[in-house]
């Protein structure tokens, strides 16, 4: 046997004699708690295989004897008194979890389901509205709460992280105040790529202006800008993508008209949806079906498909009525004669009641 065998074995032993000495002039309460924990300790040691852990009802044992015994630490041999602690916490942060769970929300009457989606109807579609705008309008519909239950109700709606609702919000309560402006390309037979630039109205769809170049820089875009209005009073704001033609020396032209420049988020072309729409038509429409063969003519091609867009082409965001107006044809008779007018070339046709 060596020496430091020895040596742990006379440490063992003194610990078991001042423990016997100790527990020779404790309490008798005291003696018959160390039992208890000592016994405790011993089934959970004898406990079934595979795996011997401790159960709930082991740690809420611990955690009741600490509680009721300060000498509780003395006798803890399997864990750690910080472990005991530990599970006293859990259990402190479960209690009171489930306390508030179970307690009734908004005092004596409880909420109903319908009151419940009608709270969270108002907060999703009025998003400044507070909890006293909302709790006018339930007491105006006939509903008696306080609003003290429709506040906390207001905090448990959920929020839409989603930004594009509030966009198009905006886009439809200024609609007739914007005016949207964009680029885009036509390839030719023998100059190459175009661009194509246009400003389009948010109120009625119409264009504003629309010009072409091979060469578009913040220059060029200024002039169109103040041919597109001449001497008329700008949009109240101009809307327009994050491309690199439209830069400060832009924006400083936009300011200096009155119009207010709104960039529209990075890759976010719905923002612009009006103007996206726009080209979309013209490409189906007209350069699809064609070959253009340089700047006059695509300038000759455009100024006709503006033409017919504004005044035969019907719109579905119009209530199928086009940008200029166009007015509902009187017919005479069940045997009217109806005339057939060619559009771009006979791409399209307006139809019309012979007179």
């Amino acid at each position: 046997m060596g020496c430091s065998d020895k040596i742990l074995a006379m440490t063992v032993s003194l610990r078991h004699l001042l423990g016997w000495i100790v527990s020779a002039f404790s309490s008798r309460e005291d003696l018959i708690l160390e039992n208890l924990a000592l016994r405790q300790q011993l089934l959970t040691l004898h406990a079934t295989r595979p795996r011997r852990r401790l159960t709930a009802l082991h740690k809420l044992f611990w955690v009741a004897l600490r509680r009721l015994w300060s000498g509780w630490t003395k006798p803890l041999v399997l864990v750690t008194p910080r472990t005991v602690v530990s599970w006293h916490r859990a259990g402190f942060r479960l209690y009171w979890t489930w306390v508030s769970r179970a307690r009734r929300v908004g005092g004596g009457r409880r909420v109903s389901k319908e009151v419940r989606v009608l709270i969270f109807r108002m907060v999703a579609e009025n998003p400044t509205w507070g909890a006293p705008r909302i709790h006018g309008e339930l007491l105006k519909l006939g509903f008696d709460l306080s609003e003290r239950s429709v506040s906390r109700w207001v905090r448990r709606a959920p929020r839409n992280p989603d930004p594009a609702k509030r966009w198009l919000t905006f886009l439809r309560n200024h609609r007739e105040a914007i005016a949207a402006m964009d680029f885009f390309t036509v390839p030719t037979l023998t100059f190459g790529v175009l661009y194509c630039f246009f400003v389009i109205g948010h109120d009625r769809r119409k264009i504003l202006h629309f010009n072409v170049t091979q060469n578009p820089n913040a220059v060029w875009v200024a002039q169109q800008l103040r041919e597109a209005w001449a001497y008329k009073q700008p949009h109240r704001f101009l809307l327009f993508d994050r491309d690199s033609k439209f830069g400060v020396d832009v924006i400083s032209v936009v300011r200096d008209m009155g119009s207010q420049p709104t960039r529209t988020a990075f890759r976010s072309p719905w923002q612009n949806g009006v103007a996206e729409r726009w080209v979309g038509s013209c490409r189906r429409d007209l350069l699809e079906h064609v070959i253009v063969l340089n700047e006059r003519h695509l300038k000759r091609l455009m100024g006709e498909y503006v033409r017919y867009y504004h005044e035969d082409r019907t719109h579905l965001g119009l209530a199928k009525d086009t940008p200029a107006g166009r007015p509902t044809a009187i017919r005479s008779g069940a045997g009217s004669e109806i005339q057939s007018l060619p559009r771009l070339g006979g791409l399209h046709h307006r139809y019309a009641v012979a007179a």
